[in-house]
């Protein structure tokens, strides 16, 4: 979607909201999709002073499998995003603002780059989840395995001589 925001910077004290969904169905993350319906975008530009500020908040459900037990989890996220806004940038290498030439903004590119910047590295199905069994392969948050625990790393043996 592009953003008309030329009112919004001629005018001081002028704020532009909308509401809409951002289809990301079919971004790829690890070779899943996990995002299985739009997301949920708020968005205002306002200009208070001459600087515009503009705020993104997205919310959306998040499907993917835990990074230990590989089951599969559905998250819910709400994050807010605060980018100033400038129309020329004087310093190029300035991340503080986002140049927005002729007024306009693409802002599903900076509402997608905001999302996958702000989402985990690794998601669990709870925070104590036990993951598999190195040697089966069992779920350990539904049980004990049958597998033996006195197995040691060969490269350990030598660590087990001292203590024996």
């Amino acid at each position: 979607m592009l953003l008309q925001l030329k009112e919004v910077f001629q005018n001081d004290g002028h704020r532009l909201s909308l509401d809409y969904s951002l289809p990301m169905q079919e971004v790829e993350l690890n070779g899943d999709y996990p995002f299985k319906s739009p997301v949920q975008l708020s968005v205002e530009a306002v200009n208070r002073a001459g600087l515009v500020k503009l705020t993104i908040v997205a919310e959306f459900i998040f499907s993917t499998h835990c990074d230990r037990c590989f089951d599969e989890i559905e998250k819910s996220f709400k994050f807010t995003f605060n980018h100033g806004l400038a129309v020329e940038l004087i310093d190029e290498e300035n991340d503080d603002y986002i140049e927005t030439p002729d007024y306009q903004l693409e802002l599903d590119d900076l509402a997608i780059s905001d999302i996958l910047l702000e989402l985990p590295s690794k998601f669990l199905c709870n925070d104590d989840c036990k993951g598999l069994c190195q040697n089966c392969g069992k779920n350990l948050n539904k049980g004990e395995c049958d597998c033996s625990k006195s197995n040691v790393d060969p490269r350990l043996d030598i660590l087990k001589q001292l203590i024996d």
